[in-house]
């Protein structure tokens, strides 16, 4: 018999409402989420938005305390409520939510990226479009606004990420030779309405001036104060470390473990490289495998086509075997997305599911090719058992779990943490066998295990050991050496990649950190479950436990 639904508590009210509370005040977290309704608005990123957004989340969090649970799904729910609210509280109240600028995950993304999730099938579909991006100028004059008042307390980006900000505003702004983004965007709405066709020109025209003007704006008026320094220190690194991976860190141990991964990755690695080229070493079987036809694949469409066929197939060889997934979880969608630089990443489905998860992939300008054996583990990452599985099964799970845990609870240690383990789960399930998906796999792992040290080394300036880079401390030119000794991917990537660790501080290293999590909680579960142990349920219990904290969800794991 189906077990009948709990009628909704007190704090899952509170948690509803919240949501839309929530999406009022961060439209494009709206989109992002699929909340109806707020997709022709931008947030107010000025210093009276950012205040009444603190002010949100701190009413809630003072509600939710005060809240008596009721069972133990509202034990759950609270703990993750008050842990994730009070992470994202704390950065307001250091002052640096207010300041983020950087080349990967900031205000200043969301101006383009929320686009790629907004409806166009339809005219109301452009004309809403066409409102959000006419509204899009005094967004971006808000966001200057609340940058310039964030320096003026003494919060900054770095120089660099400051400088490589405004190069992407001006890259997306484009050339009359060479049209940005927008221009593109706009000019791709179906022949409709005359005064549509007009509306979208206009503002994307517009658009690309204030793209401009931002771009020469926070120049000029950041840069006099920006620190030269990329490293952002221990009390500011402790604070963004702590919003990701929800827990705190001993950051020396988790230093030195990623030292001690790196090396046992790289040891590995080597052995898998022996069975691909014998005596040629890792450099020797990369040669081999990016020079074997069978795993190339050639151009935009072939690509999309390849990331859609493999993950179906992950999807068809998973479900009923060793997991059980609910029928919209079951779509996906792999896309290529319309600009450079954004990396790999998966967005959720709406609540609905009439938009899918996706997986998004970008390339590099001019490269159109790609190796199979780098991207197959990848696939199992962003799709299933990776980040699709989970986050749309929690999307799904509205039996366990309230509106705020499904759709806006996030923690990126659980979610990149669950995405890199399930990388870890398809090689024990034999889904990769082939030398070369194992070293793609492998080549992932190490890529994750010297973010840790970088990403770690870098902010706190930590010694680095005898031996193991080309200095013994860390600089921009040793951490780039680093990188290309330790990854294997076009150049600018990696510098894409450095980048990223200098401007978004703590990020980088919760792959590892939450994959060291479940792991462990795994390992003592099947001690404590013996040889009644069962991996199948034990995953099943952990999806529905919907996103936590790393410290929180250690806590509930160490229940099952």
């Amino acid at each position: 018999m189906t077990e009948p639904v709990r009628p909704p508590s007190e704090l899952d009210q509170l948690a509803d409402r919240f949501v839309e509370d929530y999406a009022a005040s961060q439209p494009t977290v709206a989109t992002y989420i699929g909340v109806p309704g707020h997709d022709d608005r931008w947030p107010d990123l000025t210093p009276d938005g950012h205040g009444a957004h603190a002010q949100l989340l701190t009413a809630a969090i003072g509600m939710a305390g005060r809240i008596e649970p009721v069972d133990r799904r509202d034990d759950v729910a609270r703990s993750a409520l008050l842990e994730r609210l009070g992470a994202e509280l704390a950065r307001y109240q250091a002052g640096w939510a207010q300041a983020d600028l950087n080349t990967v995950d900031s205000p200043l993304q969301a101006f383009r990226s929320s686009f790629d999730l907004m409806p166009t099938a339809t005219e109301q579909d452009w004309a809403t479009v066409a409102r959000r991006l006419t509204a899009l100028p005094a967004a971006l004059d808000g966001y200057a606004v609340g940058l310039e008042s964030a320096a003026g307390h003494g919060r900054t980006a770095a120089a660099r990420q400051v400088r490589l900000g405004a190069q992407i505003a001006r890259r997306w702004a484009g050339t009359p030779e060479r049209p940005g983004f927008f221009a593109r965007f706009a000019a791709g709405a179906p022949a409709g309405s005359a005064g549509l066709t007009r509306d979208l020109e206009r503002a994307a025209q517009q658009t690309s001036g204030a793209l401009l003007g931002f771009a020469d704006r926070i120049e000029g008026s950041l840069l006099p104060t920006a620190p030269e320094a990329d490293g952002v220190g221990r009390e500011r690194y402790a604070l963004e470390s702590r919003y990701h991976a929800g827990i705190d860190l001993d950051l020396e141990e988790t230093y030195a473990w990623g030292w001690e991964e790196l090396a046992r990755i790289v040891a590995e690695k080597e052995a898998v490289a022996e069975s691909i080229a014998p005596g040629q070493g890792v450099a020797g079987a990369v040669a081999a495998l990016d020079a074997d036809p069978a795993r190339q694949v050639r151009g935009r469409e072939a690509l999309q086509t390849w990331l859609q066929e493999t993950a179906d197939r992950a999807i068809a060889a998973l479900d009923g075997v060793h997991f059980d997934i609910p029928g919209p979880v079951r779509r996906i969608e792999g896309r290529l997305t319309p600009t450079s630089g954004e990396g790999v990443y998966y967005t959720a489905p709406s609540e609905d599911f009439s938009r899918p998860g996706r997986m998004w992939w970008s390339l590099p300008d001019g490269v159109t090719d790609m190796t199979t054996w780098r991207e197959t583990t990848t696939v199992f990452h962003e799709g299933v058992p990776g980040h699709h599985l989970q986050i749309a099964e929690t999307v799904h799970n509205a039996a366990l779990l309230n509106r705020w845990q499904r759709l806006l609870c996030a923690c990126s240690g659980h979610a990149e943490g669950w995405a890199l383990y399930s990388e870890r789960l398809m090689a024990e399930l034999g889904f990769l066998d082939d030398p070369g998906d194992r070293l793609g796999m492998l080549d992932a792992q190490e890529l994750r295990a010297a973010r840790v040290v970088l990403d770690i080394g870098v902010h706190l300036d930590l010694p680095i050991p005898a031996g193991r880079a080309t200095g013994d401390r860390w600089t921009y030119d040793v951490a780039l050496a680093f990188l290309r000794a330790h990854v294997d991917m076009e150049d600018a990537m990696r510098v894409d990649e450095l980048h990223r660790y200098l401007g978004w501080p703590g990020q980088a290293p919760v792959y590892k950190v939450g994959e060291r999590v479940f792991l462990t909680c795994r390992e003592q579960a099947q001690l404590r479950g013996g040889a009644d142990f069962d991996l199948k349920a034990w995953h099943r219990a952990v999806l529905d436990l919907g996103p936590l904290g790393l410290a929180p969800l250690a806590a509930e794991l160490a229940r099952m």
